[in-house]
């Protein structure tokens, strides 16, 4: 007898071992039809899984997030099974689920073309209608790794051949390809309906530069056709917004090959980066920061101490001086605990707050920079609390409030919290973790948010929140980052005098809230399609006559705006009135002003907004009034 516990708690009673689809089976024919895979004591498993013993189950359909997975894992194998049908002399490689899709790696003799890409594609669907069974057998590691060298797929023996020799793999077969996989799959092609390819990339055998470049496809699969739509929509919506052509349409800054990953910036672009900068720096000073400066290059020896030689050493620019070997600092905190050790600390003192906007630099590879999102030269609203351990809950509380109140005053009304936990490869005893991962946790309750945990993703040196972002468009960024660190300031040599004139070793809390400034400045250019808010605007208004007639009170509107602190550029080119107005409305400016003879006779303007939204005449002072209420706003 075997007993099976469902989702809503009933239990259904079997003779004998069963599978998953017959499971769902006997609940309804049409839960048999919709079911993709189970979940078997929170194991992901295939349809025709034999439950042997008595096990909780959940069946996974479309409408759960494991079963999009399905989908698109089992998409991806689609694939492969359709190139092999076009071109039998590719090798297959790998193909997993990504955010939003699947990629398969090919190994072939030409590159595969736009035109092969539409081939596929229409190989697939013929496939898919097929509706040909899914099937899962187990073979020994030596038997699968024979059968893969047989049929010419050498990619695939050479994955197998690393799997230890007592071990078996599973194999699934669709028509006449088979494909090592620990699956699950969907139990027929025929569940997969609504996918697309996308692009055609590059990437070496095994992330390796030394090794053969193969072809990768990148594709997409949804489970409803309207939200396969809705998503491309969206990438057609993402590409209007790309910050990189944004970036050269408005002016703001540009890159060259003599500087890889680092900004030019221009007087626009640099006017944004200015308003974040003095936005920031109000709110260090609102919240008992002192600003500080470190220098860019720190000896070896200093990083070797703090860890960073050790585990984070491929990411660092090095050099050289008079025999002594520097790097450029990767981030700030090692300078802000040499401010911190320059004097001695009393515990009245704690806790003490830093703060800077620290130039930092990251030998990020070539092929993972993007525009300014992800670049070699940062800065960062970089911050750091010397502090007892009993400071950590209120000042990390107080952090969480400081970091809320800055998205929204940015426009940004969906935050998601996360705490990455310790990875793998890092310092410090699992008992100083434990203190600094609850620590982090009991904040949070106390802020009563809920939030999501990445086993494995924090720091070496300590536990971080991390807050994400969700722009315009739906798109997720993480930003801002609060991490507890009870290992680097002990190892800087950092200390204090307790209440009892003993010598302490403070904690150390990194944080940031909108992180690398370029990152941060590219997503609001994307959230608002460079379409910045008024307060960020890099030309706020701007001012325009008709004819030679007005130009002298065309000049003093805008002189008296620049008196008010408004960024203004005045226009008194001998141009038609619909040309300069076209021009400015394509560079998104909140304001145009256009000034005629009327205007000018009733010391009045003519107000237009974005969007070429006629506001009509108004005073001088009522216009003032909209734009110092705009500011307060921050519309």
């Amino acid at each position: 007898m075997v007993s099976v516990r469902l989702p809503d708690g009933s239990q259904r009673q079997f003779d004998a071992p069963v599978t998953v689809a017959q499971v769902a089976a006997s609940i309804g024919a049409g839960l048999a039809k919709a079911a993709l895979a189970g979940k078997v004591d929170g194991k992901l498993v295939d349809t025709s899984y034999l439950i042997s013993s008595d096990a909780d189950l959940a069946i996974v359909t479309d409408k759960d997030a494991d079963g999009l997975d399905v989908i698109r894992h089992s998409t991806a194998h689609l694939l492969a099974y359709a190139v092999k049908e076009l071109f039998p002399e590719a090798q297959v490689t790998i193909g997993p689920v990504i955010e939003n899709g699947f990629y398969y790696d090919f190994s072939y003799k030409r590159p595969f073309t736009p035109d092969d890409m539409v081939a596929i594609e229409k190989k697939m669907q013929e496939l898919a209608k097929k509706d040909e069974p899914v099937t899962r057998k187990v073979l020994p590691r030596d038997e699968a790794v024979a059968y893969f060298k047989s049929i010419g797929e050498a990619y695939k023996a050479e994955i197998i051949e690393s799997i230890p020799a007592d071990q078996d793999v599973s194999l699934y077969t669709e028509g006449n390809f088979t494909d090592l996989c620990r699956g699950p799959h969907v139990p027929s092609t025929g569940k997969l309906k609504v996918f697309k390819l996308m692009k055609l990339a590059g990437a070496y055998w095994r992330g390796d530069s030394k090794n053969e470049m193969l072809q990768r496809v990148y594709g997409t699969a949804f489970a409803k056709k309207e939200e396969q739509e809705a998503y491309l929509h969206m990438l057609e919506e993402a590409e209007k917004r790309d910050h990189r052509k944004l970036g050269k349409s408005l002016d703001l800054f540009h890159f060259q090959d003599e500087a890889p990953g680092l900004v030019f910036w221009h007087p626009k672009g640099w006017s944004i980066w200015q308003q974040v900068e003095q936005y920031m720096r109000k709110v260090y000073q609102d919240c008992g920061y002192q600003e500080v400066k470190a220098p860019q290059i720190l000896d070896r020896t200093l990083w070797e101490r703090t860890g960073h030689w050790e585990n984070y050493r491929e990411n660092m620019f090095s050099t050289e001086s008079e025999s002594r070997n520097y790097a450029l600092k990767p981030m700030n905190c090692p300078g802000h605990v040499q401010i911190f050790n320059a004097n001695m600390r009393s515990y009245r003192e704690l806790p003490l707050r830093y703060g800077e906007f620290g130039q930092c630099h990251r030998n990020e590879p070539s092929g993972a920079l993007h525009g300014i999102m992800r670049v070699r030269g940062f800065t960062q609203d970089d911050g750091h609390i010397f502090c007892t351990e009993e400071q950590i809950l209120p000042e990390v509380a107080a952090f969480h409030a400081q970091a809320m109140k800055v998205y929204a005053d940015f426009g940004f009304e969906h935050i998601f919290i996360k705490i990455a936990l310790r990875p793998d490869n890092r310092i410090g005893s699992d008992q100083v973790w434990d203190t600094a991962e609850e620590a982090l946790r009991a904040a949070l309750r106390q802020c009563d948010v809920t939030w999501d945990e990445l086993p494995g993703e924090g720091a070496f040196y300590g536990p971080k929140i991390e807050y994400h972002l969700k722009d315009s468009l739906g798109r997720a960024w993480q930003v801002g980052t609060m991490q507890v660190d009870f290992s680097m300031p002990g190892r800087l040599d950092a200390e204090y005098v307790s209440d009892d004139n003993s010598r302490k070793i403070p904690v150390m809390l990194h944080r940031a809230i909108v992180g690398s400034m370029e990152r941060f400045i590219g997503i609001l250019i994307e959230n608002h399609a460079g379409a910045m808010p008024l307060w960020l605007a890099p030309v706020q208004i701007a001012v325009l006559n008709i004819s030679e007639s007005q130009a002298e009170y065309t000049k003093s509107v805008a002189e008296n705006l620049k008196k008010q602190g408004f960024r203004v550029h005045t226009d008194l080119r001998n141009e038609k009135i619909t040309y300069k107005i076209r021009e400015h409305s394509m560079q998104k400016l909140p304001y145009i002003i256009v000034i005629g003879d009327k205007e000018r006779d009733a010391n009045t303007v003519a107000v237009r907004t974005r969007g070429n939204l006629d506001l009509g005449v108004m005073s001088q002072e009522a216009f003032l009034d909209r734009l110092k209420n705009d500011i307060l706003m921050k519309s």
